[in-house]
C-alpha cells in the first residue's frame, strides 16, 4: 500500500449551468477520473484505474474540491452538498456548486470560455497490483483510493513527486532482480568448482 499522496490529471468535457431561477448559483460539473483508461507515466510504465475504485471512499471521506489542488480556493465540499461525486461505471464524476466568490466567478468564466478543461484528484493507494509487461514495463492498476480532493486545473500533468515514487518502485524491483541473478550466478558458479 502506497501512503504518499498521489495527484492525477487528464482532459475532461466539463458542463456549465446558471440557473435561470436563481442565477447566482453556478454550476461546474464532469469526470474527474475514468476507469479502464491507460496512462502512460514514462515511456514502458502505465497505469490504469479499476472500475470500482472510488466506491469506499465518496460515502465516508470528507471530500473538498479545489481550483489547482489550492486550499485557499475551495469550490465545494461533499459533506454539506455543494460537492456531489458519483462512481458509475465510466468513473469519478463530480457536480461542483460554486459558492458565491469572485474566484469562482472568474473560474466560471474561464470554463465557459474553454481557457480551463482539465480536472484531477489528490488521492493515497489503498490496494494496487503490478504487473511486469513483456517488453520490460510495467502496469500498475490501482483497485481502491482513498480520495481527499479533486480539483479544476489549468495544466494537466503527473505531480513530479507521484511519478519519482513510481520510478523508485521500478529501480527497486529492477535492484531485486539483479540480486536474485546475482545469487543464482554465485550458487553457479560454486556448484562448477566443487
Amino acid at each position: 500500500m502506497n501512503r504518499e499522496k498521489n495527484v492525477r490529471d487528464f482532459r475532461t468535457q466539463f458542463e456549465i449551468t446558471r440557473d435561470e431561477q436563481t442565477p447566482d448559483e453556478r454550476t461546474i460539473e464532469g469526470y474527474f477520473a475514468l476507469y479502464e483508461s491507460e496512462t502512460e507515466l514514462w515511456a514502458g510504465s502505465y497505469e490504469i484505474i479499476s472500475k470500482g475504485a472510488f466506491e469506499n471512499t465518496i460515502q465516508k471521506n470528507d471530500i473538498r474540491a479545489l481550483w489547482n489542488h489550492n486550499t485557499q480556493y475551495v469550490l465545494g465540499r461533499n459533506k454539506n452538498g455543494s460537492l456531489q461525486l458519483k462512481a458509475d461505471d465510466k468513473g469519478l464524476f463530480a457536480t461542483i456548486k460554486l459558492p458565491n466568490t469572485q474566484y469562482a466567478e472568474d473560474l466560471y468564466s474561464l470554463v465557459q470560455r474553454g481557457d480551463i478543461d482539465q480536472a484531477s484528484f489528490g488521492f493515497n493507494i489503498i490496494d494496487e497490483e503490478l504487473e511486469e509487461l513483456a517488453d520490460g514495463g510495467y502496469r500498475w492498476r490501482i483497485k481502491d483510493i482513498d480520495l481527499h480532493e479533486i480539483s479544476v486545473v489549468t495544466f494537466p500533468a503527473y505531480e513530479n513527486t507521484s511519478v519519482q515514487a513510481r520510478e523508485k518502485q521500478v529501480r527497486e524491483i529492477e535492484t531485486r532482480k539483479l540480486q536474485q541473478k546475482k545469487s543464482e550466478l554465485q550458487k553457479r558458479l560454486k556448484g562448477l568448482t566443487n
